[in-house]
C-alpha cells in the first residue's frame, strides 16, 4: 500500500495539522514507511502463540460478574440537596 501527495494532505487535514507544501513529499515518505513495517509484521508467523496482556505472564485479576447496587447508595445520595429512595431529584426542565 503506498500514500500519495493527495492522501497526506487529506491526513492532515482530518487531524486538524498545518502542513506546508514542502513537507509533504517528506511526510509521504515517513507514512509509507510506517505503512512498509505494518505490511512486514504482516509476514511474521504467529501460529500456535499465544495472546499476551503483559510481558511477563501473568493473570489478570477477575471478579464475579453480578449485578449489585454498590452497597454504597447512601452514601452517594448523602450531600445531594434532594433525593428520593436513593434516587437524585432534579428540577423540570422540559415542559
Amino acid at each position: 500500500m503506498s500514500v500519495d501527495a493527495a492522501t497526506v494532505r487529506r491526513i492532515a487535514h482530518l487531524a486538524r495539522i498545518a502542513v506546508a507544501e514542502d513537507e509533504v513529499p517528506h511526510l509521504q515518505g515517513e507514512l509509507n514507511a510506517m505503512l512498509a513495517f505494518v505490511e512486514q509484521l504482516s509476514e511474521v508467523n504467529v501460529e500456535g502463540v499465544e495472546p499476551m496482556t503483559s510481558v511477563t505472564p501473568m493473570q489478570m485479576k477477575k471478579r464475579q460478574d453480578v449485578v449489585t447496587d454498590g452497597e454504597i447508595a447512601d452514601d452517594i445520595v448523602a450531600n445531594a440537596p434532594a433525593t428520593e429512595g436513593h434516587f437524585f431529584l432534579v428540577p423540570k426542565v422540559v415542559e
